[in-house]
């Protein structure tokens, strides 16, 4: 790993550039989505409904997030600044509509975070239950879990990402087993791909297969936040989106069919409606062992841990961008002078964290039932609108700078992605109960919550034009290019600063690139850091 020089005495700390690999950011992503968690806990559900065609609602899921990878990845070479979703929908919808995203972006984060907790305390608990018979309440280890999670965040971001690889290899591992077991068995009827055919696809439970398979591959397009932490990022994070999205989508897909072949076709939908939590386990215990589903249970734990960590970085790193921009208080984007952690924007969402499961626990609220569905629910729904105002964002963007990548990235893929989005959140909203078990009133509120967020932005936003000019006029902009070492190097590459719908003129200039905008930007002598950014 490439030293790291640290910043002069005169400068602030900034966070630790030139750090991650493709594979670590790869691994953040990954764990957030929790593979191990999603496919024990919810892939059963999944086979109940949509029966043996369910692998194939991950693949569909993954080939429409892959389509939007497309657009996505393509406007990363483009737009440096450190806002993410919020930045890229800015540079193509406008400030008013960038302002709201940021807002929907940190309901999404933190409802993903958050409720995961109550997960972990009876993930936690049943493990304790299944391996020793002792029963230990959830509150406790949510608690212990805040303060882990917060430790893991508070120091450096390799630090996080060799936890987190060696977290997702054991995750991974034991599915991995669970697979291997059942095809070298040859599974209870023999292999078969009779469930991938169009009539076991096509079926009533399809809308509701694909609700659960788009739900599964949340926090993939986190990629983007971690750019300024990556070795060449104009490289790197496209890398680690695509490498993230096709593991998910082909390791969920091939993990349900080898747990459809464990019980056979004609039999699985009958076990995943009897026992849907047991499922998993009971096809371990049978082709691998009763000590491999001892170890599946512990493994969850861990998986649940490595998903609130991957979260809370991504959290913390938004609040140091939008404490940079001067949306949030400007003491959230301190950097920590030795791990060069935003650990003060890590101390807050900690707190946050803590004050929502403790005032669950003080209503008696069930820990997975509300804690979790409740609290998660509106985050996942937050996260899906932002991916699809980053599709829309795209083509307009591209619209407004001169370039030479072609249609397909900057106009078709991103509508189509937009299209297939807009028919993901659709199918979610319509079958919310399946996510909640909640009443209407309940579902109707985490519906609208994310909704809601936006067009409170949008009004913040049009306060901030009003009241706080200076920041709203270099809200998103991007970096400044910092003085290179060696030969002088203009900063031709350096994509235009378009003006969007809505925006006033700012001070930020803009060049003709003679350089292909198709081409992969050359990374600067020196990675940017906070302290250089707008």
């Amino acid at each position: 790993m490439p030293s790291v020089s640290p910043p002069a005495p005169d400068e602030p700390p900034g966070l630790r550039t030139g750090t991650l690999t493709t594979a670590d950011i790869a691994f953040f992503v990954v764990s957030a989505a929790a593979p191990l968690t999603v496919m024990a806990g919810v892939a059963p559900v999944a086979i109940q409904l949509g029966g043996i065609g369910a692998p194939a609602g991950y693949l569909l899921a993954g080939l429409t997030l892959t389509v939007f990878a497309v657009g996505f990845t393509t406007m990363s070479r483009h737009v440096r600044s450190a806002g993410a979703f919020y930045a890229y929908i800015t540079r193509g919808l406008g400030k008013p509509v960038g302002i709201a995203a940021a807002l929907v972006a940190m309901l999404g984060y933190n409802g993903m975070e958050i409720g995961v907790y109550g997960l972990l305390g009876t993930a936690t608990s049943d493990t304790s239950t299944a391996l020793t018979g002792t029963d230990i309440p959830w509150l406790p280890v949510s608690l212990a879990g805040l303060l882990l999670i917060w430790y893991g965040g508070y120091r450096s971001i390799d630090f996080g990402a060799k936890l987190l690889g060696v977290l997702l290899v054991a995750e991974t591992g034991i599915l991995v087993l669970l697979a291997a077991g059942v095809l070298l068995d040859g599974g209870a009827q023999g292999l078969s791909l009779g469930g991938l055919a169009p009539a076991h696809v096509l079926t009533g439970g399809t809308a509701a297969v694909l609700a659960f398979a788009f739900a599964a591959f949340t926090g993939f397009e986190s990629t983007v936040i971690y750019r300024r932490e990556a070795r060449d990022p104009a490289r790197t994070v496209p890398r680690a989106t695509y490498l993230a999205v096709a593991f998910l989508g082909l390791f969920y897909a091939f993990v349900v069919w080898t747990v459809v072949q464990a019980f056979g076709e004609d039999k699985v939908v009958r076990a995943a409606a009897d026992d849907p939590g047991g499922l998993f386990f009971a096809a371990v215990t049978t082709y691998v062992g009763a000590w491999a589903a001892d170890l599946m249970h512990v493994l969850i734990v861990t998986s649940v841990l490595a998903s609130l960590l991957a979260f809370h970085n991504a959290i913390n790193r938004y609040a140091l961008s939008l404490s940079e921009e001067g949306v949030l208080p400007k003491a959230l984007g301190r950097i920590h002078p030795r791990h060069r952690s935003p650990y003060v924007a890590g101390a807050a969402q900690t707190v946050l964290g803590a004050l929502v499961v403790l005032a669950f626990a003080l209503a008696g609220a069930d820990p997975y039932q509300q804690l979790l569905l409740w609290v998660n629910t509106p985050g996942m729904l937050g996260l899906m609108l932002l991916q699809l105002l980053a599709a829309l964002a795209v083509p307009f963007f591209f619209r407004r700078i001169r370039h030479t990548e072609g249609v397909l990235r900057t106009v078709v893929a991103p509508v189509t992605a937009f299209v297939l989005l807009a028919g993901a959140i659709v199918l979610v909203t319509t079958h919310i109960d399946l996510f909640t078990g909640a009443s209407t009133t309940v579902n109707t509120v985490l519906v609208a919550l994310a909704p809601a967020v936006f067009l409170l932005g949008i009004l913040l936003a049009y306060r901030l034009r009003r009241t706080r000019p200076e920041v709203y006029a270099r809200f998103a902009a991007e970096p400044e290019p910092e003085p290179e070492a060696g030969p002088t190097r203009t900063t031709e590459n350096t994509p235009a600063d378009p003006l969007a719908p809505g925006d006033t003129p700012c001070p930020h200039p803009t060049s003709s690139s003679s350089t292909p905008a198709s081409a992969t930007p050359t990374p600067p002598a020196t990675p940017l850091s906070p302290s250089t950014a707008d």
